[in-house]
């Protein structure tokens, strides 16, 4: 992931440098140029600067394999905790309430 974040920073330093790269079944994405109306409401509310791009990276499917172009969702911050919180709030698995269970 850290050569992915250093591609994306070299391809477009307009990002800076506190970034994230969402996976394609992000719960934070609706698809993969949209956030989810909550996962919009959470950045309004704790990260209103942030920014949400497509970008092009040349990654490998696999260690040892060519790599090939495709296009990732990224979201930028001003600030690693706004960073730190998001990727808490929206990238861990959703804990489930014991009660529920």
């Amino acid at each position: 992931m850290i050569d992915i974040i250093k591609q994306l920073q070299g391809a477009n330093p307009s990002l800076g440098t506190t970034i994230i790269v969402l996976r394609a079944d992000s719960r934070a994405l609706s698809d993969p140029a949209t956030l989810t109306p909550e996962a919009q409401a959470w950045i309004a509310q704790n990260a209103p600067d942030a920014r949400m791009s497509q970008e092009k990276v040349l990654l490998a499917p696999y260690p040892g394999a060519a790599p090939a172009e495709r296009t990732v969702t990224v979201l930028a911050f001003s600030e690693s905790r706004h960073l730190a919180a998001f990727a808490t709030a929206w990238t861990a698995d959703p804990i489930e309430d014991e009660d529920a269970a």
